[in-house]
């Protein structure tokens, strides 16, 4: 199903475009027709399945369609991390570009400006909400918040939201909303706890169970734990003493794209590049070099990792950990097309270990982690720790530097 077919405003539909949207998910079909009809819904979706875009494209929609008048909180989105709030409030930034959606993020850890920002925020009005409990609590005792004409509550991962101690929160902020309201509740998993909140916050809804398409099993997948500094210097050692003929490398940054592309042709490697600040004829004729076989190497953001069709593609690297499941699952499922086998690695950074084991998770499957080769010294091991809520402690990775013997 295209995105053209559920009848957006012009808007927004600019800003799926430039988002490079095309087919909707599983997820996106089947709950976006639901939103727009003012349906509650409790879903079992996983981070990866395209769930953000499914509440939020009809949210935006319903804003811009319907005239609300600005000096209120219209949407409200609970999550459990900061780091997810951020992730959701970009991607809403990016879809509502073209549109006049007013839009932030509330979490805790931030300073005096942010929690400026904020207050004006939440006493002045703003369409769309994202935020942690704790925080969103904190300034809902403090009076200013403004709640009255809230029409839309949504809670993502409220598992995990229940598994860090949260439900208490989650309460007191729902004590505080207009009884009339339509409820959007997404979990991962459908343990009892969530059933029973579930009973408690919705409406008659409709429920929707979708798990995410997992790669083929013929791919070989690895990881390699590394410092930031390590992953070029790898890049080159894996092309340089293995015989892969056709090789794609994903970058989650344009910078990163352009960076690698030329230390790779500095140390006498054929790649080409691909990105959002070539035109599209350079596009297509590095995409035409690179299917002929004269460039053995592509590297490439995530432009590509839904649009590419070439069924001879040995090797997919992730320079970057993608940001979801689908994303990792797109970009590895470039390799082992038609009866080909094909290989995966990942570098994984000691800042992205969280992301990989949220990837891991997501697809039921621990990737092997490969030993880095002697002369790169110490690697990152990975352990990546989620702390939970209380003591006052703080998320954090453990990681301890290790000799590969």
């Amino acid at each position: 199903m295209k995105f053209t077919e559920f009848g957006f405003d012009g808007r927004l539909m600019e800003g799926i475009e430039a988002s490079n949207y095309e087919d909707a998910t599983p997820v996106q079909q089947q709950v976006i027709p639901l939103i727009l009809k003012g349906k509650d819904i409790i879903a079992s979706a996983q981070t990866g399945t395209g769930k953000t875009a499914a509440f939020l494209l009809p949210l935006i929609n319903r804003i811009i369609t319907e005239h609300t008048d600005g000096i209120t909180i219209t949407v409200l989105v609970i999550v459990p991390t900061r780091e997810l709030a951020i992730q959701i409030a970009q991607h809403l930034e990016g879809l509502s570009y073209f549109t006049s959606i007013s839009s932030i993020a509330v979490f805790g850890g931030g300073d005096g400006n942010a929690f400026v920002q904020e207050k004006k925020a939440l006493s002045m009005g703003a369409d769309i909400v994202v935020c942690t409990p704790g925080k969103m609590m904190s300034h809902i005792k403090m009076g200013y918040v403004k709640l009255d004409n809230l029409k839309y509550l949504v809670l993502d991962e409220a598992d995990r939201m229940l598994d860090m101690g949260f439900f208490d929160d989650i309460m007191f902020i729902i004590k505080h909303l207009p009884a009339k309201r339509q409820n959007l509740l997404f979990s991962a998993t459908m343990p009892p706890k969530i059933r029973q909140l579930a009973r408690s916050i919705l409406h008659e809804p409709a429920e929707i169970n979708i798990s995410i398409s997992k790669p083929p099993e013929k791919i070989i997948q690895q990881a390699y734990m590394v410092y930031d500094a390590q992953k070029i210097p790898l890049i080159l050692h894996l092309l340089k003493e293995n015989n892969f003929k056709t090789v794609l490398i994903f970058c989650s940054s344009k910078l990163n794209v352009k960076a690698l592309t030329r230390d790779l042709k500095r140390n006498g490697i054929k790649a080409g590049e691909i990105h959002s600040d070539l035109e599209q004829e350079s596009r297509e004729d590095i995409l035409i070099q690179y299917k002929s076989g004269r460039l053995p190497v592509l590297v490439a953001t995530d432009i590509l990792s839904r649009g590419i069709d070439i069924d001879n593609i040995d090797l997919v690297i992730n320079f970057d950990v993608p940001h979801d499941g689908e994303d990792y699952v797109h970009r590895i499922g470039r390799t082992a097309r038609a009866e080909a086998d094909g290989t995966a690695f990942t570098l994984v950074s000691v800042k992205e270990q969280r992301k990989f084991l949220a990837i891991e998770k997501l697809l039921e499957k621990v990737v092997q982690k490969m030993p880095l080769p002697e002369a790169f010294g110490e690697q990152p091991s990975y352990n990546p720790i989620f702390e939970k809520r209380g003591g006052g402690k703080k998320k954090s990775f453990q990681h301890r530097g290790v000799r590969n013997k």
